[in-house]
């Protein structure tokens, strides 16, 4: 019966809690169970909160009988990236500097998921401070395990949250993107990802007291992971709406007005012309034909708006926040850790104040460019990664392997610098490891990016839970 549980979607386990056909409590133990099965192999849940996650579940079950309606996420268990608080659990960001560094309350999408009857099972691995590399290696827990093949990444930043979900560990995974990191290693995971709008969902990354600065403000979005799409909804519809603790997040509904059909989705398979690989040309084809089946009219199109500008904006507004505080980050990143960066820095080096303003307006027309551009096709078809999942640690291993994945993730770093939200979803499976492509939509229409990620799905199959493979 418990192995059932963990391999039933979100909603299903909700619904069992709420029919009563299992108690939480029952649902938590049979996650907790495989935790122990196979985080060993993964090494993807790092603080395990397990007494306090069957307390949680306990009294979900006592409110049940006593008649209060347990919600939407009935005793769901979820993880949650190590940069986002849990109350009364050390925020890490996997480094050693924060391991003692507990917080004293819960970041907005975890208060949601929790008051909607969700219960955190753990925090989950990431690279340290994020800024570590695209493999999910921190200081404080070491590498995560892709567990299709231990060979290639699980992807990041939120690589701990691919691999618990799609190995059953945890319904759902509560990471954030600003440029991949959700879309990433869902799709290097075989789950599905929602980035969602700039503005969407309540958060707060804030490390210490202060707030971030503007980059850091418009690009790191929270966004959920699920092994299928109507998971994704579920989360999504829990996470969005407004918090006193986040000005940014907007009162936008969370489904809009209903489009002409049939309604048109510009494919772009090579974006910026600078190759891709024939296993995910593949996956975008599949995934466009998938959509022509279900009554999308499916554009080809050569590229999407002002890429070049999106990237080389995106980088020189980052590196140029980063380097003030780069003497003393890089002390907090560990052996090795700081690698990443400085290959970047290398290739976009920070600038003067006078370009960085200059770089805000460039945003601004870029994004105008991207409004007009949806205008005509409210969803982009694309890849994720234009290259299949790569070895564990090749971002950092010389300069020309840094920037073979910095193009790789070209689509996502684009939309996130333009800020829109996006969908990663599988296609299918290819010598052993997931394919995978995301969908790309208007700002605030994350609804027509789950729908037609569902099409997708609902054609082309769920690939995970899996057991961890060699």
């Amino acid at each position: 019966m418990r192995d059932a549980l963990w391999k039933m979607t979100a909603r299903a386990q909700a619904a069992a809690v709420r029919d009563g056909a299992v108690t939480a409590v029952e649902l938590v133990d049979a996650h907790l169970e495989r935790i122990a099965e196979v985080n060993p192999a993964v090494n993807a849940v790092t603080q395990l909160l397990a007494e306090r996650a069957r307390a949680e579940a306990a009294k979900v079950d006592r409110q049940h009988v006593a008649g209060v309606e347990p919600g939407p996420l009935a005793g769901v268990p979820f993880t949650v990236k190590e940069s986002t608080a849990i109350a009364g659990v050390p925020t890490t960001y996997g480094a050693k500097r924060f391991r003692d560094a507990v917080a004293s309350s819960d970041a907005p999408p975890v208060a949601r998921l929790r008051a909607a009857g969700g219960i955190p099972v753990g925090h989950s691995n990431m690279p340290t401070l994020i800024l570590a590399g695209v493999h999910t290696r921190s200081e404080l827990f070491g590498d995560t395990a892709n567990p299709w093949s231990r060979a290639v990444t699980p992807g990041g930043s939120s690589g701990g949250d691919g691999a618990a979900v799609a190995t059953g560990m945890a319904a759902l995974g509560l990471g954030n993107d600003s440029g991949g990191s959700v879309r990433i290693p869902a799709s290097f995971c075989g789950v599905a990802g929602l980035k969602p709008t700039y503005g969407r969902f309540a958060a707060d990354h804030r490390l210490g007291p202060d707030n971030p600065s503007l980059a850091a403000q418009v690009l790191v979005v929270d966004g959920p992971l699920a092994r299928t799409v109507g998971d994704l909804r579920l989360a999504y519809e829990v996470l969005a709406g407004t918090d006193p603790r986040d000005p940014r997040a907007v009162p936008v509904p969370l489904y809009g007005e209903p489009l002409a059909r049939p309604l048109k989705v510009a494919m772009v398979t090579d974006p910026g012309g600078h190759g891709v690989h024939p296993v995910v040309r593949k996956a975008v084809e599949s995934a466009a034909d998938a959509l022509r089946d279900a009554g999308y009219e499916v554009c080809e199109v050569a590229d999407v708006p002002r890429l070049g500008d999106a990237l080389d904006g995106y980088a020189r507004m980052t590196l140029t926040e980063f380097a003030p505080s780069w003497p003393v980050v890089k002390t907090l990143l560990g052996e090795g850790g700081h690698r990443y960066i400085e290959l970047g820095m290398a290739k976009s080096g920070p600038v003067e104040l006078t370009e960085y303003l200059r770089l805000t307006g460039v945003r601004l027309g870029i994004r105008r460019d991207w409004a007009a551009f949806l205008d005509e096709y409210p969803l982009v078809l694309g890849p994720v990664f234009t290259d299949p999942p790569f070895a564990p640690g090749a971002e950092v291993r010389d300069p020309e392997s840094h920037q073979r994945v910095q193009t790789a993730m070209r689509l996502c770093t684009a939309t996130s610098f333009v800020g829109v939200p996006a969908v990663a979803v599988p296609t299918g499976e290819v010598d052993g490891l997931p394919c995978g492509v995301q969908l790309i939509g208007r700002a605030y229409r994350e609804d027509l990016c789950l729908a037609a990620a569902e099409e997708v799905e609902r054609r082309l199959g769920v690939l995970t839970p899996i057991d961890p493979r060699p």
